[in-house]
Parts: structure tokens; C-alpha cells; sequence
């Protein structure tokens, strides 16, 4: 019996070299720990910085060029195996420190075995890094964070389930064809929701998902919902965490149309700009919403924690209350299956439903 829940990844993986957060924290980590090496090497307290400024000039050219070099190699490191990639980030680290000694230290200046001792050191910090990284990834997805993974995906409120089930079943007679495609559609829903959702999946996708579930809430709000989609400028095979938008757009409607008695829009505006592919959705918000207002951070602390696992500080999510709405933006960094940099323009994108996108 396959396990649901596995206990160790398949196989280790390197860190994200051109993620701001990986970045951020390999710099912090070496230059804390030349700060620590300079003040062991100093003399007296008054001379640390002098020790740590010596420190750091061979220190940071080597540093910054070995990011650089694995940043462009990134998509490359990203499709070997780990002991391979590690391999070569060690060889890039053996390379640089040769490098930058000879560039920069005069024969005889440093004394026998310098060298020896800058490149031993070099070793020692990238080891202590990949180890902590791979500790990291470890730790960010022990069992209880795909069990709460796999609570979010089946959270689907049971009244929701109930309601489509008797709107479908209203249409059987008058409206055949109509309720069996609200069938198809919850058949759909619920295969994605019970599948395997720990990777990531193109935008399109997750936007089909939300057109499936907005089309069975439709059939019990009639044109109390409102849908209003902005596509136009969306990157569609952008990889994005599956359940993403779901849970949010199910916020939108429990919290926003169920509580009025009038119309309310439920807007989904999802483009691409400089790098980064922005989701904004907003429904009504009325102070009065009483119990519907209550519970509304579950979905957004889950994708906010899921985004961070996927794309650590380079996702956000942001919500707020205006004066009589209520939005959610999410912003993550385009990345696509074919590792392509940028996606090119994408006019007349078709909205959910065949209706053509407004621009966003």
C-alpha cells in the first residue's frame, strides 16, 4: 500500500542558487563567520574590525563571483543529482579560492601553506552550508507539513459539498445537460483535491480548477455571484503551488457573496510584470459579516506558509480590507516547466467560461 504521507523526500536536492533567499542567507552565513574567524585572529578588541576589513577583501571577490557562477548554472545544477551538483559547487569553491589567492595575495606574503589554509576553510564553510540546506528542506517538510498539506487539500467545506450535490440534482430533470456537467466539474474538483499536490503546476491549471468551483457555487448563488476575470496578461504556464488560488476564491465567496442578499463581485486579476506573476483577488467586504469573517486567516496562513516553502522571502501574500472590499495579493516568481526567463506577451487570453479576459 503506497504510503500518503511520505516521511523522507525521495532524494535530497540542492538549494535554489538564484532564489533572494538563498542568496541572502549564504552571505550573511560567510560573513558572519569571517566576522567570528577575524575576531579569534585579532589581537586586542580595538583591532576586530581591522582583522575582519582584511578578512573580508579576499573574501567577498570570491564569494560574489562563486554566487555568480551558480546562479547561471542553476538550471543546470537543478536537473543533476545531488552528489553531482554538490561535487561542482565544491570544485567552483576549490577554483575561486585558487583564483582569487593568486590574483590578489604576492608570492611569500602570507606565508607556507596559506593557501592551503584559505581553501581548506572554503571547503569547510560550503559543506557546512549544503548540510544546512539540506537540513532546511528537511525540516520545512516533515510529515505534520504534508498532513497539513493534505487537510488543506481536502478542505472542502461540507455544506459546499452538499449544496452542489442538491443544486445538481434540481437541474436533473428540468435541466439534464446542465447538471451533468455540474457533476463533471465536482468530479474534477474533487480528483484534483485527492491527488498528490506537492508539486508545483502550471497557472492554468489552478485558474481551470477555480472556474470548476466558481461554475458549482454559481448553480445554488445564481447572479448573487458575480465573477469578474482579468486574464489577459497572465502567464498560463507559470509554476505555481496547486490549491493556491482555491482556497482563497472559496474565502471570497463564503466571506463576500454568502452573507448579502444583493449581487457581489468576486474579481480575479492575474498578470505578469518585471518577474514576477501577481494574483489579486477581491470581493465585497461588509463590516457586519458576523460569523463569516471569523476563521478567514486559516486558508491565508496556509498558502502564505506554502508559498514560503516553494519560494521562501521571493512569494508574498498580502491582505487587506478597503472601504468595501476585501483583497488578498499574492505575488511569486515566474517560473516555468521549460525554464524559460520571461513569458512573452499574451493577447486575447479566453477567460474561464469562453468569455474573452478584460485587460488586467
Amino acid at each position: 500500500m503506497a504510503q500518503i504521507i511520505r516521511q523522507n523526500p525521495d532524494s535530497p536536492a540542492l538549494p535554489d542558487f538564484r532564489n533572494l533567499g538563498t542568496v541572502l542567507r549564504v552571505l550573511v552565513a560567510v560573513n558572519g563567520l569571517a566576522a567570528v574567524a577575524a575576531l579569534v585572529r585579532a589581537p586586542r578588541w580595538d583591532a576586530w574590525m581591522v582583522e575582519w576589513l582584511d578578512v573580508t577583501a579576499l573574501l567577498e571577490p570570491h564569494l560574489l563571483a562563486e554566487i555568480a557562477l551558480l546562479y547561471a548554472l542553476q538550471p543546470w545544477l537543478a536537473r543533476q543529482s545531488y552528489g553531482i551538483g554538490a561535487a561542482v559547487v565544491a570544485a567552483s569553491t576549490v577554483a575561486f579560492g585558487v583564483l582569487i589567492h593568486g590574483m590578489f595575495v604576492a608570492p611569500g606574503v602570507a606565508g607556507d601553506g596559506a593557501l592551503l589554509r584559505r581553501v581548506a576553510f572554503a571547503l569547510l564553510v560550503c559543506g557546512a552550508l549544503l548540510y544546512y540546506f539540506r537540513l532546511r528542506a528537511r525540516a520545512l517538510s516533515p510529515a505534520i507539513a504534508e498532513a497539513r498539506l493534505q487537510a488543506l487539500q481536502a478542505r472542502i467545506r461540507p455544506h459546499f459539498l452538499f449544496n452542489s450535490i442538491n443544486a445538481a440534482l434540481s437541474l436533473v430533470r428540468a435541466e439534464p445537460r446542465r447538471a451533468e456537467e455540474a457533476l463533471e466539474d465536482m468530479a474534477d474538483l474533487f480528483r484534483v483535491l485527492m491527488r498528490d499536490n506537492r508539486e508545483l503546476a502550471p497557472l492554468a491549471d489552478e485558474v481551470e480548477l477555480c472556474r470548476q468551483y466558481l461554475a458549482l457555487e454559481k448553480l445554488r448563488l445564481g447572479d448573487r455571484l458575480q465573477v469578474d476575470w482579468h486574464l489577459n496578461s497572465m502567464p498560463g504556464d507559470a509554476l505555481v503551488p496547486p490549491l493556491m488560488l482555491q482556497p482563497l476564491i472559496e474565502n471570497a465567496v463564503y466571506h463576500g457573496i454568502e452573507p448579502a442578499s444583493t449581487p457581489g463581485v468576486v474579481s480575479i486579476n492575474i498578470f505578469y510584470k518585471a518577474g514576477i506573476v501577481h494574483a489579486i483577488l477581491r470581493n465585497p467586504y461588509r463590516v457586519d459579516g458576523g460569523r463569516h469573517h471569523a476563521g478567514n486567516k486559516m486558508a491565508l496562513d496556509n498558502v502564505r506558509e506554502r508559498l514560503a516553502l516553494h519560494f521562501d522571502s521571493e512569494a508574498s501574500l498580502e491582505s487587506k480590507v478597503m472601504a468595501d472590499a476585501y483583497e488578498v495579493h499574492i505575488r511569486v516568481p515566474y517560473r516555468s516547466a521549460s525554464g524559460a526567463a520571461a513569458p512573452g506577451a499574451v493577447p486575447g487570453t479566453v477567460a474561464p467560461g469562453g468569455m474573452k479576459a478584460s485587460h488586467g
